[in-house]
């Protein structure tokens, strides 16, 4: 089968679907108020409940202007922290992401493959990080790589189930079409399930990205050794009862977890320029 003909078929698939549907018009939604004014209002009000906190009770929360200032005196201290966490969380979701998607994808063609090693993999999805990353230490040394491994296992498993229904979650219609003219296993894959299990996919994406910043702040918890990263920091700043580092390190692994999101959506909004709406996380 050419593939100037699986092409063709393809986007003859894609203009039925999309007949009917004309360009949209209006605001953009960001420009509309009641897309951030709601928001506004509620971190607002958490602002100042915040400070009426840190006013009635010093020893439990630090004021915003404290956490603010010692952002301001040690901004060097914590942008070297967050560059550290920042590679954790590239390096090791990456490993995770491309590592869960290829097994996603020999999985989706090869049941038997399934059948034999996901019960592996969901064993070692439900064995807490916690436990695992003393005994990475322990194989892998005193370094970065635990923490990578670790963050990797973090977003592995969303993204793995997320292919997986993608990557199955094909057309029968379309797929009768591709096996009409006599497509190659490898023409459907590339012309029909990957396209079609990208939705999937940024939704996996949109649970492994938090994840990670999660899993590389835990990484740096409990996996002893080099003493660097936010969640280092804040374990750190802790135990000397210095709630401003402490909190202000927080807020950064929470910018640090928006700034992908955001990264992600603007990603989505490139490459699915023709899905409507996104598809429900699984796991």
């Amino acid at each position: 089968m050419s593939e100037m003909t699986i092409r063709d078929t393809t986007a003859t698939l894609a203009t039925a679907e999309a007949r009917g549907r004309g360009p949209r018009r209006g605001v953009p939604p960001w420009l509309r108020w009641g897309a951030w004014v709601p928001t506004l209002i509620t971190f607002a009000i958490a602002a100042l409940l915040w400070q009426i906190v840190a006013a009635t009770n010093p020893y439990v929360l630090p004021s915003l202007g404290d956490i603010g200032a010692t952002l301001v005196e040690d901004a060097p201290m914590y942008g070297s922290n967050f560059l550290v966490t920042l590679l954790e969380v590239v390096v090791g979701a990456s490993a995770g992401i491309i590592a869960g998607f290829l097994l996603a994808v020999v999985m989706a063609e090869f049941q038997i493959i399934e059948r034999a090693v996901m019960p592996l993999v969901i064993i070692v999805m439900v064995t807490p990080i916690v436990a695992i990353a003393p005994a990475l230490v322990v194989a892998f040394g005193f370094g970065m790589v635990p923490k990578f491994i670790v963050t990797g296992l973090v977003v592995f498993f969303p993204m793995l189930v997320n292919s997986l229904a993608g990557l199955r979650d094909v057309d029968q219609r379309a797929l009768d079409v591709f096996k009409t003219l006599h497509a190659s296993r490898w023409e459907i894959f590339r012309e029909l399930r990957f396209p079609g299990s990208m939705p999937y996919v940024f939704a996996g994406l949109r649970i492994a990205l938090p994840l990670a910043v999660v899993g590389a702040a835990v990484a740096e918890f409990v996996a002893a050794g080099q003493q660097a990263g936010l969640g280092s920091l804040v374990t750190t700043s802790a135990a000397q009862a210095n709630l401003p580092v402490t909190w202000a390190s927080i807020a950064l692994l929470c910018v640090l977890g928006v700034l992908l999101i955001v990264l992600l959506a603007l990603v989505r909004k490139r490459v699915l320029w023709w899905s409507e709406g996104e598809v429900t996380a699984k796991g």
